[in-house]
């Protein structure tokens, strides 16, 4: 006779099964790892996005002006500096300690005569320890920022004039004279800073006179129809003057391109009408020849 195994029987508690199953499963983080954990992943990806973003190779100005000047004289005037170069060049009473909050309004009074026209501060920041503000100006002559104080040291002519080609041409010059200089107090600076003066043009450039900070040679315009003029900021700071010359189209690159896209447009309105009509004729006469055919 086979003799069968005998049947154990085991009773387990309810809180021996849970404590099995909790051994056997992973450690659970707790919500405020987790959180951290997430936290730290958006601040990873977000320094990698501007990491990727940023180009090194790019230039920075301790002081800058970029005018955006229109073919009717127009013009708008972005000057990026920071408060010691503002000083330095520029004699503005402010404060250059980096430890001292920009006072926007300030800043702002300092550019309020009528010359300088329309005012813009926006929101400062830092670089390399020192405190930088950005200064918008809004002039339908670009001609009257000779007469505004922060930014007098430059003599401006703008001209329209009969074109060699046929129609006009707008011809450009901006000598940038001696600074009004300021005691900064003791600076940061390491000799290498540089200066920056920016033409953003809106027509086909003809003539310009860049020349290279590296070797002086002619240079030549950059993406987007800017002309970059560079000194040193120790050269600035000395008074070396700074010649900037250009003739463009008296017609801007955005007017061209509508002008031609209003004719392609017509011209496409008036080949279509013409198929259209084309069509049409030809089938009245069609229908004629019917007519004529069932009335014999």
């Amino acid at each position: 006779m086979r003799a069968w195994p005998s049947v154990v029987t085991v009773r387990l508690r309810p809180s021996d099964v849970a404590s099995r199953l909790a051994a056997r499963l992973p450690a659970r983080k707790s919500p405020g790892v987790g959180r951290a954990w997430m936290l730290a992943c958006v601040v990873g990806l977000g320094l990698v996005a501007a990491a990727g973003c940023t180009n090194p190779l790019a230039r920075q100005y301790e002081y800058d002006e970029q005018l955006y000047l229109g073919v009717d004289g127009s013009a708008e005037l972005v000057i990026n500096a920071s408060i010691p170069a503002f000083v330095a060049l520029r004699g503005l009473p402010l404060d250059p300690d980096p430890t001292v909050p920009v006072d926007r309004d300030r800043v702002r009074q300092l550019f309020s005569d009528p010359a300088c026209g329309q005012v813009t501060v926006n929101r400062p920041w830092t670089r390399h320890g020192r405190r930088f503000v950005q200064v918008v100006l809004e002039q339908d002559d670009v001609q009257q920022f000779a007469r505004c104080g922060p930014t007098a040291w430059s003599t401006y002519s703008f001209e329209r004039v009969a074109a060699e080609e046929g129609g006009e041409e707008v011809q450009y010059s901006q000598v940038v004279g001696p600074p009004t200089a300021g005691d900064p107090g003791p600076v940061n600076w390491t000799g290498e800073e540089l200066v920056g003066f920016k033409l953003h043009l809106p027509s086909r450039i003809l003539y310009h006179n860049v020349r290279r900070l590296e070797d002086g040679a002619p240079g030549t315009a950059d993406r987007g129809n800017i002309l970059t003029f560079e000194q040193t900021l120790a050269d600035r700071r000395a008074g070396r003057e700074l010649h900037m010359e250009v003739r463009m189209l008296g017609q801007s690159i955005l007017n061209r391109a509508l002008w031609l896209f209003a004719g392609a447009f017509a011209a496409a309105i008036a080949l279509l009408l013409a198929i259209v009509w084309g069509v049409i004729r030809k089938a009245r006469r069609s229908s004629q020849k019917l007519e004529i055919r069932s009335q014999k």
